[in-house]
């Protein structure tokens, strides 16, 4: 694996999982904005939306997504050198309330234009306040992320980057700058 510096300041990294063309924060946002792919995945999960979201229309959920997507790619793709990631990622766990060595956290617009909340996740690891290497996304419908194959999947991920990093004694900012130069 790989790791693409997204704001060019070295605040913000995506992961490039080794046999993939692009980081997953492209991938995931090429794929909220592709109809064939959304149409697709919403017609698999059109319970979940139902019973979550009280959506029966499929094209809605479509539009929806689009929408988000492309809201949440302003909001991460612009961000300014003053601004603070740490009021965009937030624990993956709601109740944690302490910073945790290379914690989980999760990404998402806090007031969906829609009348539901946003359905769209950005997973990352927090190497250090204000910096954070991303891990995937999801589009998350239901409760808790063990309940759906894909969630529980991207919830693998994250554990999979943070034991590569743990395992290559990369704890904050400056051992993983030393790590990238060692590349």
């Amino acid at each position: 694996m790989t790791f693409d510096d997204i704001t060019e300041d070295g605040r913000l990294w995506a992961v490039r999982y080794d046999g993939e063309a692009d980081n997953v924060l492209y991938t995931l946002f090429d794929q909220w904005n592709d109809v064939v792919w959304l149409r697709s995945f919403f017609q698999a999960n059109l319970t979940d939306l139902q019973s979550y979201f009280k959506i029966t229309d499929v094209n809605k959920a479509i539009y929806d997504t689009i929408e988000e997507s492309e809201r949440m790619q302003c909001l991460i793709m612009d961000i300014s050198p003053e601004a603070n990631l740490d009021s965009l990622f937030r624990p993956l766990e709601n109740s944690r309330t302490v910073d945790v060595l290379l914690g989980k956290e999760k990404a998402r617009l806090k007031e969906g234009i829609q009348k539901h909340s946003s359905w769209l996740r950005i997973y990352a690891l927090k190497l250090l306040s204000g910096i954070y290497i991303i891990t995937g996304g999801a589009i998350k419908l239901t409760a808790t992320m063990q309940e759906r194959e894909h969630t529980l999947a991207e919830l693998q991920k994250m554990e999979k980057v943070r034991n590569f990093l743990l395992n290559e004694h990369i704890i904050d900012d400056e051992s993983f700058i030393d790590y990238l130069k060692e590349l």
